[in-house]
C-alpha cells in the first residue's frame, strides 16, 4: 500500500530542495519513493504540477530516434526523425505517470488545492 503526504512550503525552491534530499535519501535506500511532484499555485489560482519525470521530452526523444532509423529504411532519415520527434511528443505530452493528477491536486478535488496559498508551493511525495 502506498501513503500520500503533502508538505507545503513557502517557496518554490525550498520546495525542489527538499525533493532533491529525498531522492538523495531514496539512492541511500532509507527512503522508498513512489514519485515526488511540486504543486505551484498561482496567482490566478490554477495549479501547476513539475513531476520528476517529463513525459513530453522523453517522447520526443524516443520518437526522434525511432523516427530516424524508420527513415533510413526509406533513405529519409530526417523527415523520419521530424516525424518521429512529433508523434513522439504528443505521446508523451498525453502519458500520465507517476501520482494521478486528481490525488495531487492538493489531495483531494472537492478541496480544489486549498492546501496551498496562492505563490505558495506544495510537495507530494508517494511512497510505494
Amino acid at each position: 500500500m502506498s501513503d500520500l503526504v503533502v508538505i507545503a512550503f513557502p517557496t518554490e525552491a525550498k520546495a525542489e530542495e527538499v525533493r532533491q534530499k529525498l531522492l538523495v535519501m531514496q539512492k541511500e535506500y532509507l527512503i522508498e519513493l513512489g514519485d515526488a511532484a511540486i504543486a505551484v499555485k498561482d496567482i490566478q489560482g490554477r495549479i501547476k504540477l513539475n513531476q520528476l519525470i517529463n513525459t513530453t521530452a522523453a517522447g520526443a526523444v524516443s520518437g526522434t530516434f525511432w523516427g530516424t532509423l524508420v527513415g533510413l529504411i526509406f533513405l529519409m532519415p530526417l523527415a523520419g526523425a521530424a516525424l518521429g520527434a512529433a508523434s513522439g511528443t504528443l505521446g508523451g505530452y498525453l502519458t500520465d505517470v507517476g501520482i494521478d493528477d486528481e490525488r495531487t491536486r492538493c489531495c483531494h478535488p472537492a478541496q480544489n488545492g486549498s492546501a496551498l496559498r496562492a505563490g505558495a508551493e506544495g510537495h507530494r511525495r508517494q511512497s510505494a
